[in-house]
């Protein structure tokens, strides 16, 4: 048995699709939409990073101002930057890029973001809104993992979801939006993590596992039910080696696995351009 790949690439294409059609919306209005990042010190990876948020905003028609600080940078400099961001009106996204220097302290930087223009959807309220089913910009990868199932059409509602992992960036934020009452949602949830003892006897019952462990190889294919859909979401990286939570061999198990490469990352980016488009669409709205 050989599974069925789910590359993330035509889901983000779709995603990104539609942003362009609303930003070209916008500039028709007289409204260009903009998203703003910020990196702090020179780490290379950061810096690839942003270059491609700044291409992608380029061709979805978006502004992309940047503010690069330098490694020494107080928090006080950094708040001071966040705070002239949330201040402009032309400014309809904000992106922190992480990580940040380990003398500054990012949850901190986080909550005085204006919760509207933070595109990463990690802000504690619009946690909050998630939790409570209000709208709200919703953290990317689990975003973008609800889009690439509802693409491919694999059953969600009714269905049992097994998430390994309980992180504030994806496992706990991915539970909640996977229990929705929506009809690409409205499933059956457990989260486990590597404290539970048996974790696997979870896993093996999961007809949609979701690894987001961060612990390379942690599944298995003795891991997985026969037919089961599995998303790897969780990586984590030695030098420039990507190292993913599922083995390749759950392939021969799976009915339908994410690739290697490229599976939820390509709509994690396209979940932010979303994001920053619906902030600009809501700032007009709300300046008419």
């Amino acid at each position: 048995m050989s599974a069925r790949l789910l590359p993330g690439a035509p889901v983000a294409e779709a995603v990104l699709a539609d942003v362009s059609e609303r930003a070209a919306k916008l500039k028709a209005q007289g409204v260009t939409p903009s998203l703003a990042t910020v990196l702090v010190g020179d780490d290379d990876a950061s810096a690839g990073y942003i270059r491609i948020k700044q291409r992608q905003a380029a061709e979805l028609g978006f502004e992309s101002p940047h503010r690069h600080l330098s490694g020494d940078t107080t928090q006080q400099q950094l708040l001071d930057v966040i705070a002239e961001l949330n201040a402009d009106p032309g400014v309809h996204g904000v992106l922190i890029q992480y990580p940040i220097p380990a003398h500054l302290d990012y949850d901190a930087a986080l909550q005085t973001l204006d919760p509207d223009k933070d595109v990463d959807g990690m802000h504690p309220l619009n946690m909050g809104r998630l939790a409570v089913g209000l709208p709200g910009p919703l953290p990317c990868t689990p975003a973008g993992i609800e889009a690439l199932l509802a693409h491919y059409e694999i059953p969600v509602a009714g269905h049992e979801v097994v998430i390994l992992g309980r992180g504030a960036t994806l496992g706990r934020p991915l539970a909640m939006l996977l229990a929705q009452k929506r009809p690409t949602a409205n499933a059956a949830v457990t989260v486990v993590h590597t404290g539970v003892p048996d974790w696997a006897r979870y896993a093996k019952r999961a007809e949609i596992l979701i690894a987001a462990a961060g612990v390379p190889g942690i599944i298995q294919p003795e891991h997985v039910r026969p037919g089961a859909t599995v998303i790897g979401a969780g990586v984590r990286y030695e030098g420039k080696r990507l190292l993913p939570d599922v083995a390749e061999e759950c392939a021969e198990v799976a009915g339908a696995i994410t690739p290697r490469v490229g599976g939820v990352g390509p709509t994690t980016v396209a979940m932010l351009f979303r994001n920053a488009i619906t902030a600009a669409e809501r700032a007009v709205a709300t300046a008419a």
